[in-house]
């Protein structure tokens, strides 16, 4: 990405008072391929910009040619940090989302984030667990998604369903859909001045 750091978002960037910020966490489930569909129905709702922060790993499972917003990963982190006084990307973000969704969140991810393992740009406020039935049925996976509930997280459960590898049980990620509408509740409980129904989702 050329000229990092004037494309970053600082918190000094002037912006409607109406506008919502939302940053868009993908870490590396098969579900991350319902990112180009989560980012559209996100920019359909008035006043939200939307930037996406990606694990190494996601990027196997989408097109940033689909992604019509600006997407950051690890790599820019450290392109764009080489003296005192430059920009730190993960501040920066921290500073220009209102609200942050990770969707999917892989096993992987949300083992690090209970652990307090902060070694990527993805840090989520709402999330998505996603991942295989025997991941989900693993006990630790409930104390983690627990863990990270007592941190003041809030959980879009996992659904039933077939999954991409033909096992069948708990682990997909929410329907996008209902991520949408969680979203929208958020904003309308938080931002009531936001008119925040989504065209085509109800």
């Amino acid at each position: 990405m050329d000229d990092l750091a004037k494309e970053i978002p600082g918190s000094t960037t002037s912006r409607p008072a109406s506008a919502v910020n939302v940053l868009v966490g993908v870490t590396g489930s098969v579900a991350a391929l319902k990112l180009p569909l989560l980012v559209s129905g996100l920019l359909q709702i008035p006043g939200v910009e939307v930037q996406v922060v990606t694990t190494e790993r996601a990027k196997h499972f989408y097109s940033i040619q689909d992604i019509p917003v600006p997407i950051y990963s690890d790599d820019d982190e450290w392109k764009m940090w080489n003296r005192r006084s430059d920009p730190v990307l993960h501040i920066e973000l921290r500073r220009w989302a209102d609200l942050m969704i990770l969707a999917p969140l892989d096993a992987n991810t949300l083992g690090k984030i209970s652990s307090g393992i902060c070694d990527n740009l993805v840090k989520p406020l709402l999330f998505c667990p996603a991942m295989n039935t025997a991941m989900w049925d693993h006990p630790i996976t409930a104390e983690q998604i627990e863990r990270l509930c007592n941190f003041g997280y809030i959980e879009i459960a996992c659904i039933e369903k077939t999954l991409m590898c033909g096992d069948k049980g708990y682990g997909a990620m929410a329907e996008v859909s209902t991520i949408l509408e969680k979203v929208r509740e958020l904003l309308s409980k938080n931002l009531p001045h936001l008119t925040v129904s989504v065209p085509g989702y109800v």
